[in-house]
């Protein structure tokens, strides 16, 4: 279930064809999820990748830039973006405790899919949220074969939701979350371009849930949460990609990825000092950015860019916020029952329970 099949349509602009991080041109995903028991314990994570060209990032890199609303959280790869404002790899998305183990992973398979010749090095950008509530974190289950996993099954098309890939043990807003995505295309006049966001959602206390500006969460404290004996309400993190095939330079990228933040606000989370939100802006508009190789010889000295100027900036600026604020709401639709170790229920929000909460707010499909 989505949220405009309940219809929920959040903001004014025109989703993409298939509302989807994968109406940018070129962008692919692919997760590996685990639901299984290893050793007596219950696991429940993954990985999520997300490829941002349709060839091999690193012979086609793009601009990028990335913010931090709160910085309870880590991820990989981001320095270089700081200083060059290129994206030369995937970028995945898994826990807290298995970072490591999907970077490695991804150095490993480009020099295996590559075998570059060239003198670089690879640093993959990786990114987390904390699944220990439902999933054995400390186990560290992910391998570097669910990894593989992830990369092969990237594609264009539809993109999987909720409980998978890296989302598979995620909670948002005391229910159960994870993976989320939607897109926005603007209309012509104003550029034609798609702003495309997937998100693993893993934040937000329920009370302040908010839905195409309605309080529903105040209307949905009936329902038993999962932190009511163990962990704090909101703990977590949420990690945004944000992907346009419009021509933004990296400045422009950063500028982008900081509307995340209005996405998040507009459904009630983004306030909580246990959460970790990152989020990464890339641009796929200039095309043949040089891959790096300090060994090249006769490289030119410049490269012929693009820029969509400030001037024309600002609808972009509202279809990211619009996708961010849809993706997260898509994510907890698309969430399922699932319950801890230790027996307590993480729920799923139903779309009709939903509905029903709205409608104690004023809120209305015909307003």
């Amino acid at each position: 279930m989505r949220a405009r099949q309940l219809g929920i349509t959040l903001g004014l602009g025109t989703p993409g064809e298939l509302n989807a991080i994968t109406d940018v041109p070129g962008v692919r995903v692919g997760h590996s999820t685990l639901k299984t028991r290893i050793d007596g314990k219950q696991v429940r994570t993954g990985v999520s990748v997300i490829q941002p060209r349709a060839g091999e990032a690193r012979q086609q890199p793009c601009f990028a830039g990335y913010h931090v609303l709160n910085g309870n959280g880590d991820a990989t790869g981001l320095e270089w973006i700081n200083e060059a404002g290129l994206l030369t790899t995937p970028l995945a998305i898994t826990n807290t405790h298995s970072i490591g183990i999907v970077r490695d992973t991804l150095i490993a398979l480009e020099r295996e899919r590559l075998a570059d010749p060239a003198v670089y090095w690879c640093m993959p950008v990786v990114m987390e949220t904390y699944d220990g509530l439902l999933n054995d974190i400390w186990g560290q289950h992910i391998k570097p074969a669910h990894v593989r996993e992830a990369v092969n099954n990237a594609e264009p098309g539809p993109v999987q939701e909720g409980a998978v890939g890296g989302g598979t043990g995620m909670i948002c807003h005391e229910f159960k979350g994870g993976i989320g995505t939607a897109s926005r295309r603007l209309p012509a006049e104003q550029g034609g371009w798609t702003v495309g966001v997937l998100v693993q959602a893993n934040h937000g206390k329920r009370q302040e849930l908010r839905v195409d500006g309605y309080p529903a969460g105040r209307h949905l404290m009936d329902i038993p949460s999962p932190f009511a004996e163990r962990g704090t309400p909101g703990m977590g993190s949420i990690v945004v990609i944000l992907a346009t095939d419009a021509p933004l330079l990296p400045h422009q990228c950063q500028r982008l990825a900081q509307r995340a933040s209005i996405g998040i606000a507009r459904t009630g989370g983004g306030t909580e000092d246990s959460s970790g939100d990152l989020f990464l802006a890339f641009a796929t508009g200039n095309q043949d950015l040089p891959p790096a190789d300090y060994g090249r010889k006769g490289l030119p000295f410049s490269t012929a860019l693009q820029m969509v100027n400030n001037d024309h900036i600002s609808p972009l600026f509202l279809a990211a916020a619009e996708a961010v604020e849809e993706a997260i709401i898509n994510a907890m639709l698309a969430g399922e029952d699932m319950t801890t170790d230790d027996g307590v229920q993480v729920p799923g929000l139903n779309g009709e329970t939903l509905l029903q909460a709205l409608g104690k707010t004023g809120w209305s499909v015909s307003r």
